[in-house]
């Protein structure tokens, strides 16, 4: 018989033994074999046998003999891996004795055994897999006890996958039943010797096992959350069979570690590393022989605080810890220690590694030896040193060696002890000893100081992956040497190290989904939102939008598939192994990158913020920060962009066929457990094509077993919702530090076949989404409808979704529900009714839900109402309760959910009682799906119901008058006075303002005209002269006013009730102007009082350099020498240089702009209440505002049930609210750039300015002055943005004043000035031309620009447009009707205050573009200033000066009050100036004739456009306040109120309109609305708005509601043909525009012609 080994479980065979005659068959099987026994048994002839002789045997000799006269041995104390043959004989009953049966057998290893005892053998070799260790079955929310050994390691699985704290916990319950009863006497020897060890396994066998048996990336994912829960990790891997161990650098990969040292306390930085590339000092710990020590329980005693204490390592008092290892030993585990920056509670100041060998070193050699090359230090434990003591000495270790002993024990023996010291030169701080004296603590903390004194002074510091060299060396395994994990990451290395700028290196590689991508949606959404069809034909716009789609997907095609690209789909199409192994090490790589990159920004932001000279460094470094993000979902969405370009070509097209194979590789990753990007979070689209294809290609893929459950979370941004879904499923998505989820990612999950029965689906399917209200979106236009679109998507495609909130905050709960419940009524599609489930998060106390319970019902009353009221909007009135819109119980499904970590980060274990919670979530979860009623979507039902879905998201679009003419032309004629009067008094201001800015600038200068030397005595000197000038002002307004009224010509009597109106406006206006002036004043002296400072160091500086100077010319001219100009500047640079070190430069400080204007817009919305105080605390102001044009007013408006006749839409509302908000936003906007371009210092008066403007246009709206949110969104945006200009603005200013740098400036005027003095030069002439170029010509220039502008409004005022604001209204009108532009019109009525800034722009364009008045102007102010300056060079000649510098002095002085002169151009012309005083001049004289010349020239070649930009008062500007007026509205038409003076008590308009042409339709027609209120106020009709609560109110009692608005009827059938013509002209063109129906425009209107239509004009306004 041929011999044969066993290396199964149970084998049988026949032998054949001759009893009788010859030889019968005998059947033995062979079974039970274990590393230490085997079982055989075998058939029993009957009658025939006494008694059998059984032979064990290797090797040829017998190990053991047994004789049975049974049919069964076991044969036990065997050896592990050896082959036995085995012999069975039988002594027959007459005396002979058959031949011998004869097999073989060979005992298992003791891994092999112990994986069988624990159910795992299939997977050695064949590994697990993360599919299905991540698989839900019934033991993932099964709760029945553990009741054998197989179940262990999959309860550990299940504990650890949860971060559960308690994983190591394994044990399992005994199956029999417990023999005692009451009855039972006491016997302590039953008691002693009892014990089910033998059915307990130690946890370190089940780890050291389930790595075994894992493949890298179930490794990967044991150790990160092992790390998480911070137990210690595998750092050297035994096999027992082999007597091998491997490195863990792989499975370490992954875990990223975030601390703070003791250096970075102060500056609250932190450092962020992967663990396995991060130089630790490790310090290593291991046992020699026997110790009665625990080394283990005194390392966690070593690593826990006195107030918490965590087991890192298992030991023997640990659950189980006492059982004894099996596989185990020979396993090194590490653990870290991270600072978290404060002493009082960190055990150690710097980060450590702590490894510990499992086993006496002198079976562990190899490891031993591994742990003395790569440690900083080797604490060894004993009991008794010898024999095996010089293991200790002969290894050749880098690492400093510790002896720990316990001196109590017995077999501690102290000469011995000795003597081994002596041998092995130890010091006294390297003996650790347990003595009788000592207690633990004590003993523990003498450990501490060993350990913290190797971490602090240590130079040995090893990265594990160096350790792969070391452990080559000693022949240990390495798990990242596997072929497939090499080719994996030279894969992924051979893309990332090609990043060098990642903005550059996603437009290079990555182009597809840049720019063209999010155009591409804007016209996706276009497409079917028509917002900016205006005018167009709606099928005609749309073809556009399909032709413009149409290029950008060509200019796609254009691309060659980028190098990276070709190497990203080359390596994800390779085996799932070497695929895995790349996209991980691409996911690793880009994470290290992004965190260097974003550290490195980081603290080059901080740097270069310290100083305000680097602004443009800073907003370089910003824009950096903000573009840093690449993920391996950009390559995926690259890829998903190449295969929806390809689509585009025709399906024959080989470009095409070549990428066809892309869906099914998405496919496929999806299917092994990738996340795949569902929702761009970028551009904010779903690439419907490439995702659509995708899930097609994976219904192919999964065949039948293709049903899906969907499980979604959404939540405000930072709730957790990541860390939810990774805890509760086992998933990976993305938590890094400052990196959070963006769009939405769906990750499938297979269901196990047993409860794929109850659950009735096949896979589930999680869907993660970024979080709503995110900050870092608030600052654009479409964040509202962003996180509307986002969330009735998910929640459509949902079977449960689960709301994540933050603490118990019902009223976020709220907020959020607001945006899904509304948006979720409006989707068309039908039958699907998701349920939801509330997470309340970081709730700790066990009485929360009680607590909560009435909180819970009024939450629930809310919800109610919220759904009714989006009911009745949406006309789906049968949706009463939020339960009839989604499946909610709100005392069932709600879950609180403490915090994540328990004590303090980053030590923190992952708090158990989170995990707890997480996992009652996922049973009740799993519960609700198991309940549910409505049945499950295939994949491709799925992909079809995501279509529609996406597709119905993407529709979503988020409703002065005088009859009688001689009233009118008497109100004419009294406004036109008044105006005069106004711009007299604006005029006389404007120039004191200037002059006094003048002074304030020249205060404290040779310019200087004021004796006074005190800034604030000055301050106070102006300001009373301001308020005696306004004043006087005001008293000959009223006086005008007074006089004017007492005339008797001019039918003045008619407008007599108008008097108190305009003698109110006189009060307002210097009210007004009183505040702008002063605020004026105030900038002004605040800005030269800070810099004040900065102006004596200069001055200072400038007198240091110029002594300095002055010895230099002494000290060179005393050697007699002549000297080149190349050693004269050597000399000097050398002084300079000199001087300048000497010389202090103090800090500027730079001004917080982003924290004042806060405090300002803090201030403003005071009134608000707290509501708001909260809405801004949410949003930082540095988030808001970063695109000034992106804003949208959509997400705002919250009142749809506001309207008017019942004729107002939301899409209307919204439309009026964005284009208020659009003319606030670019009225701040030019107030912003006008300030940017004085170049001044920021003061808070801009900001109180910037708000003044929000609040009047506010006021002129009732229905926005009411929307809170609406309000404070506007304003956050406006302020962020104009903070962020004045923050810019101020740091210029500083930099453009700081006294170094214009030290700098100047030396090389300076050295020249040197030179020319040590030569003795005649400097008369070059210091004249210094004078006026450097000094005069700029502040003429300024005098210039700061009257120009006044002298163009007073231009524009002589014409008829600008001289009353009901003149203004014809010329507008009129010039319109000549235009015939329905834009114009569009413009006109809808964007008035826009269109009316736009159309004095260009009508001031028109008359100086090519017209010489500018000219004039310039000339006429330049003269006047040339002529200012001849006059003080005069007068300064006659007062027989001194020297030139006092010659200087006077001049400026004379000019003081009219010419800014700059002081450090002032200072470098002083420098060394001796020049002779009359010969100077005569040459400044000249240089001021060619100066007048030369600037001429310039006005000459500067474009009017060009002008405005420099002027300090904008004429546009003027004029538009002119003719606005108060800026209202009529309520019913919104034509712009005419009346006269700021203070009018009554608003009114010379000509109504028709009320569709303020995008009024009838609601059951959708037609526009041909009604002029000036006739409806005289019929019996009604109207209803929010004014009237939304009751029907009857016209003519229109004053009860507006009772400041005067609306006359009309005086003739023609009193309104101008605008009958145009609503005639233009029906559908309004009629599109407004997406509602043309009117039905009665017959008369057809015939009135544009002549008729410019007659009626001018009777309505009475223009003759």
């Amino acid at each position: 018989m041929t011999a044969f080994c066993l290396f199964v479980k149970k084998v049988s065979f026949d032998a054949f033994v001759d009893f009788a005659n010859g030889d019968s068959a005998v059947k033995i099987t062979v079974s039970d074999i274990s590393s230490e026994s085997l079982s055989l048994q075998w058939d029993t002839p009957a009658g025939e046998v006494e008694s059998f002789t059984v032979t064990c045997s290797t090797g040829g000799k017998t190990d053991q003999q047994v004789t049975t006269d049974t049919n069964r041995v076991t044969f036990s104390n065997l050896k592990p891996a050896v082959c036995y043959s085995l012999h069975v004989s039988a002594q027959l009953r007459d005396g002979r004795q058959s031949r011998a049966a004869t097999t073989t057998a060979k005992t298992k290893t003791h891994l092999e055994s112990f994986l069988e005892d624990l159910g795992l053998e299939q997977f050695y070799p064949q590994k697990l897999s993360l599919s299905k260790i991540l698989q839900i079955d019934k033991k993932t929310t099964d709760d029945q006890p553990l009741k054998c050994k197989s179940d262990l390691p999959w309860y550990f699985l299940k504990k650890l996958m949860m971060v559960n704290a308690t994983a190591r916990n394994v044990n399992c319950t005994s199956e029999s039943k417990s023999d005692v009863s009451e009855d039972d006497e006491f016997d302590l020897d039953d008691l002693v010797s009892s014990s089910n060890s033998a059915d307990v396994l130690n946890p370190l066998d089940i780890i050291t096992a389930l790595f075994l048996c894992s493949d890298g990336f179930v490794q990967q994912e044991l150790a990160l959350k092992m790390s998480m829960c911070q137990f210690s990790v595998p750092l050297l891997l035994p096999d027992c069979d082999n007597n091998q161990s491997t490195l863990m650098v792989w499975a370490l990969r992954d875990i990223v570690k975030k601390y703070r040292p003791k250096s970075l306390f102060e500056s609250k930085g932190f450092i962020e590393d992967r663990i396995v590339v991060s130089e630790l000092p490790m310090i290593s710990f291991v046992r020699l022989g026997e110790c009665s020590l625990s080394k283990s329980e005194i390392l966690n005693k070593l690593l826990s605080s006195s107030q918490q204490y965590h087991d890192a390592f298992v030991h023997h008092n640990m659950d189980c810890g006492d059982s004894p290892r099996r596989i185990s030993n020979g396993l090194t585990e590490i653990t870290w220690y991270f600072p978290g920056g404060n002493e009082n509670i960190d055990i150690f100041s710097h980060p450590v590694a702590l490894a510990n060998l499992r086993g006496d070193i002198a079976s562990f050699q190899t490891q031993f030896s591994f742990l003395c090359q790569t440690s900083a230090a080797v604490f060894v434990f004993f009991d008794y040193l010898d024999p095996e003591w010089k293991l200790l000495k002969n290894l050749n270790s880098k690492s400093e060696i510790f002896l720990v002993g316990n001196h109590e024990s017995r077999n501690f023996s102290p000469d011995a002890f000795k003597q081994i010291a002596t041998d092995m030169s130890l010091k006294k701080n390297n003996i650790i000893l347990k003595k009788k004296s000592i207690n633990e603590a004590d003993f523990v903390k003498r450990l501490r100081q060993a350990v913290s004194h190797v971490a602090e002074k240590t130079n040995m510091k090893m990265r594990i992956e160096q350790m792969a060299e070391v452990a080559h060396e000693l022949g240990i395994l390495v798990d990242e040497d596997s072929p497939e994990c090499q080719t994996g990451r030279k894969n992924a290395d051979a893309i990332t190290a090609e990043i060098q700028d990642i903005l550059k290196y996603k437009e290079d590689q990555l182009p597809l989904q840049g720019q063209i991508w999010k155009d591409l949606t804007s016209l996706e959404k276009e497409e079917v939102r028509l917002r900016k069809v205006g005018s167009e034909n709606i099928e005609k716009y749309k073809s556009d939008l399909q032709l413009q789609k149409n290029k950008l997907r060509l200019k796609q095609n254009s691309y060659d598939i980028s190098t990276a690209m070709t190497s990203f789909t080359s390596a994800i199409s390779s085996n799932s192994l070497e695929r895995g192994f790349f996209l991980k090490w691409m996911q690793i790589n880009l994470d290290d990158m992004s965190c260097v990159k974003l550290s490195v920004l980081r603290e080059q932001y901080k740097e270069k913020c310290k100083n305000s000279e680097n602004n443009a460094e800073i907003k370089k470094i910003d824009k950096q920060l903000s573009n840093s993000s690449l993920g391996t979902e950009h390559f995926f969405r690259e890829m998903g962009q190449i295969y929806e370009a390809s689509l585009a070509l025709k399906i024959t097209h080989p470009y095409r066929q070549q990428l066809k194979h892309l869906p099914k590789l998405g496919a496929q990753l999806l299917l092994d457990g990738f996340p795949l990007e569902l929702v761009d979070g970028d551009a904010s689209n779903i690439p419907l094509s490439w995702v659509s294809d995708v899930l097609s290609q994976l219904s192919d893929l999964v065949g039948s077993k293709n049903r899906i459950l969907v499980v979604t979370v959404l939540g405000v941004q930072s709730t957790g919702k990541s860390t939810l879904l990774n805890t509760m499923f086992g998933v990976q998505f993305a938590v890094s530090s400052g990196r959070c989820t963006r769009g939405a990612f769906m990750l499938l999950i297979r269901i196990d076949e047993e409860l794929r029965k109850e659950l009735k689906c096949d896979f589930m399917m999680i869907i993660d989404t970024e979080g709503l209200r995110a900050p870092e979106l608030t600052q654009l236009d479409n964040s509202y409808e962003h996180d509307n679109e986002l969330a009735t998507l998910v929640v459509g495609l949902s079977d449960i979704t689960i709301f994540n909130i933050a603490m118990e905050n019902s009223t976020e709960m709220k907020d959020i529900l607001q945006i899904v419940v509304h948006a979720f009524l409006r989707m068309k599609e039908v039958g699907k009714k998701p349920q939801c489930y509330f997470v309340h998060q970081n709730v700790s106390d066990v009485s929360a839900h009680e607590k909560s319970l009435r909180d819970r019902k009024l939450l629930f009353e809310q919800l109610n109402e919220v759904t009714q009221a989006a009911a009745r909007v949406e006309k789906k009135e049968q949706n009463n309760s939020f339960t009839d819109v989604m499946a909610y119980d709100p005392d069932t499904g709600s879950c609180y959910i403490p915090g994540l970590w328990t004590g303090n980060p980053p030590m923190a274990p992952v708090n158990t009682g989170y995990s707890e919670a997480v996992y009652e979530l996922k049973k009740n979860i799993i519960q609700l799906l198991r309940n549910r009623d409505s049945s499950v979507n295939t994949v491709l039902e799925f992909k079809e119901w995501m279509a529609s879905l996406w597709n119905a998201v993407k529709h979503e679009n988020f409703l002065f008058s005088f009859r009688n003419s001689l009233v009118a032309e008497a109100y004419m004629r009294l406004c036109t006075e008044f105006n005069k009067w106004e711009w007299e008094f604006k005029k006389e201001m404007f120039n004191w303002v200037t002059k006094a800015e003048t002074k304030i600038s020249n205060f404290g200068t040779l310019a200087a005209k004021s004796q006074i030397s005190n800034l604030k005595q000055f301050h106070s000197q102006l300001k009373t002269e301001a308020v005696t000038v306004m004043s006087d002002w005001e008293s000959k307004l009223l006086d005008k006013v007074t006089q004017y009224f007492e005339q008797t010509d001019g039918h003045v009597y008619l407008v007599v009730g108008y008097k108190e109106d305009f003698a109110n406006s006189a009060r307002s206006l210097r009210r007004k102007t009183e505040r702008s002036v002063l605020d004026q004043l105030q900038a002004a002296v605040d800005i030269k009082q800070g810099m004040a400072e900065i102006d004596r160091i200069k001055e200072n500086h400038t007198k240091e350099i110029e002594k300095a100077t002055s010895e230099l010319i002494d000290e060179c001219r005393k050697r007699k020498v002549k000297m080149t100009d190349e050693e004269l500047d050597e000399e000097f640079n050398k002084m300079w240089n000199e001087t300048l070190s000497k010389l202090t430069f103090p800090k500027q400080q730079v001004k917080d702009v982003f924290g004042d204007v806060f405090l300002h817009l803090r201030e403003n919305l005071a009134h608000r209440g707290s509501h708001v105080q909260q809405i801004l605390d949410k949003t930082r102001l540095e988030d808001c505002g970063k695109e000034i044009s992106q804003y949208t007013a959509e997400r705002l408006i919250k009142n749809p049930n506001d309207k008017m006749w019942n004729l107002f839409n939301m899409k209307n509302q919204l439309k009026i609210a964005q284009k208020h908000a659009d003319v606030i936003i670019n009225i701040s906007m030019q107030f912003v750039k006008e300030k940017l371009l004085k170049k001044n210092n920021y003061h808070n008066t801009y900001i109180e300015e910037i708000l003044q403007i929000i609040d009047q246009h506010l006021e002129n709206n009732e229905d926005l002055k009411k929307d809170t949110e609406f309000e404070v969104s506007l304003k956050q945006h406006i302020c962020g943005f104009a903070a962020r200009q004045f923050q810019k603005m101020h740091e210029d200013f500083l930099e453009e004043n700081d006294p170094h740098r214009c030290l700098m400036k100047y030396k090389p005027q300076f050295c020249t000035d040197f030179k020319d003095v040590f030569h003795e030069r005649d400097q008369c002439q070059k210091k004249a031309e210094e004078f006026v170029g450097k000094c005069l010509n700029p502040a003429v220039e300024d005098f210039v620009n700061r009257y120009l502008g006044l002298s163009i409004v007073d231009e524009m005022l002589k014409k008829k447009e600008f001289s009353t604001r009901v003149a203004f209204q014809y010329c507008v009108l009129l010039d319109l009707l000549s235009k015939q532009n329905f834009n114009d019109y569009l413009s006109f009525t809808s964007s008035y205050e826009s269109f009316v800034k736009t159309w004095i722009l260009q009508k001031m364009q028109e008359d100086f573009s090519s017209s010489s008045k500018t000219s004039e102007f310039e000339k006429q102010h330049l003269e006047t200033s040339v002529s200012h300056i001849n006059e003080a060079i005069e007068k300064a000649k006659t007062l027989n000066t001194k020297n030139v510098k006092t010659l200087v002095e006077d001049i400026c002085k004379e000019l003081g009050d009219k010419l800014v002169i700059s002081q450090d151009a002032l200072a470098a012309f002083m420098f060394l100036n001796n020049v002779d005083q009359d010969k100077f001049a005569h040459y400044l004289v000249n240089s001021v004739t060619e100066m007048k010349e030369t600037l001429r020239e310039k006005f000459h070649n500067t474009s009017f456009e060009e002008k405005l930009n420099y002027l300090h008062m904008q004429p546009q500007n003027e004029l538009f306040k002119r003719v606005i007026g108060c800026g209202k509205q009529c309520p019913f038409c919104a034509v712009p109120c005419e009346a006269g003076g700021e203070a009018h008590t009554q608003h009114r308009a010379s000509l109504h309109r028709p009320q569709g042409l303020d995008r009024c339709f009838w609601s059951n027609t959708t037609q526009l609305v041909i009604d002029i209120c000036s006739s409806s106020v005289e019929s019996e009709k009604s109207f209803c708005c929010s004014q009237t609560k939304n009751e029907w109110h009857p016209f003519k009692r229109y004053r009860e509601i507006f009772p400041d608005w005067d609306i006359f009827a009309d005086g003739s059938l023609e009193a309104s043909d101008y605008w009958k013509y145009i609503m005639t002209e233009y029906n559908d063109d309004f009629a599109k525009e407004y997406n509602a129906k043309s009117a039905d425009i009665p017959e008369t209107w057809r015939k009135i012609t544009s002549q008729q239509a410019e007659e009626s004009l001018k009777k309505s306004f009475y223009m003759t």
